[in-house]
């Protein structure tokens, strides 16, 4: 069976270009991509909606609404939702029967409380960790989306197939628990790949974000994940690209790692 699918925007913010890149040097990730005079770069929030026999599946919800007006200016962020996603492609909220999350940082999570119909799916690590704050970032597992979903929350415990046959993998780095998603289409397969590579500019090993937890196992996951979408001509969804968000992975004539944009 496959899936069809679309790309939502559900939201641009910045974030600080220096935690987005880690010890990777500001000479050298600036000439990928130019920071705002607060050091900021842009970021997407880069949802999918999967639609198949009347069923809407979501992958990841966007930062949501309910912000200070301190926070939307700290993180720059604009007032698209997932929605005004999915009132732009003319789907009703609560059609929404299931989400799947990576994982709980509010980037990817917090927009879960403007769906309060949809059954949540997530690891079990990543719940536990997120519960328990265990995180180098203090406020970036918040409780009121983490309340808003207690009671309709499906954990899953490791590599599982839910949905009929939506593939979750463990890909741990960014936190623990963090998952991609893979589905089906006419074409093959996509894969939602989330932070562990969240932009094109961090196709490199050491391209990690300061964000990561372990980045060290980040590239290991990295590296697995870019050999295994190269050999399997996986399309992958880039989840904070804001230009190119769906690419397929290729090595260039120095036998690195490339990406190249799919249209």
């Amino acid at each position: 069976m496959t899936w069809n699918w679309t790309l939502l925007d559900a939201g641009r913010f910045r974030l600080d270009g220096g935690s987005m890149f880690g010890v990777v040097p500001k000479a050298l990730w600036s000439k990928l991509v130019s920071p705002d005079e607060q050091n900021r770069i842009p970021e997407a929030c880069n949802c999918v909606l999967l639609e198949r026999d009347g069923r809407h599946v979501l992958i990841e919800t966007g930062y949501g609404s309910e912000w200070s007006e301190k926070e939307v200016d700290m993180f720059g962020m604009n007032s698209v939702t997932i929605l005004d996603a999915l009132k732009e492609n003319n789907v009703d909220p609560d059609s929404i029967d299931s989400v799947v999350l990576s994982h709980l940082h509010f980037d990817h999570a917090a927009g879960i409380t403007l769906l309060p119909n949809a059954k949540v799916i997530v690891q079990k690590q990543e719940w536990e960790d997120a519960n328990a704050n265990r995180s180098t970032m203090s406020k970036t597992y918040l409780p009121r989306v983490l309340d808003s979903i207690r009671e309709r929350v499906d954990l899953v415990d490791g590599d599982s197939t839910v949905l009929d046959d939506i593939q979750l993998t463990v890909r741990k780095g960014h936190t623990w628990g963090l998952q991609s998603i893979e589905f089906q289409d006419e074409q093959g397969t996509v894969c939602f790949c989330s932070d562990v590579m969240p932009t094109c500019n961090h196709v490199g090993l050491a391209y990690s974000m300061g964000y990561d937890m372990l980045p060290w196992d980040n590239a290991q996951t990295k590296l697995q994940l870019l050999e295994e979408a190269r050999s399997e001509c996986w399309r992958l969804v880039l989840y904070h690209e804001p230009d190119t968000p769906i690419v397929t992975v290729v090595k260039d004539d120095r036998g690195r790692f490339a990406l190249q944009p799919v249209t």
